[in-house]
């Protein structure tokens, strides 16, 4: 969810309301307006990511969910 006037943090849940760190990936596409290669992403935490790839299957979309990886300015150097 975007916030008014802020940046949203990168890895925060995509679930209306939540604010807890990600730590899967869900891609999805709606069939029906995109094509194959359209895809887009939702990030979930692990309360989340049942309810976000359950709601996408539910309309019959192509859902994948892998773990989130962290990105590589995470990593120390």
């Amino acid at each position: 969810m975007i916030g008014l006037g802020t940046e949203p943090e990168k890895t925060t849940c995509s679930r209306a309301g939540c604010r807890e760190a990600a730590g899967w990936r869900v891609d999805w596409r709606n069939p029906r307006i995109h094509s194959a290669d359209r895809v887009k992403t939702w990030l979930a935490c692990d309360e989340h990511v049942d309810y976000l790839r359950d709601f996408l299957a539910s309309r019959d979309f192509p859902v994948s969910v892998v773990p989130l990886a962290p990105s590589p300015e995470a990593e120390p150097a």
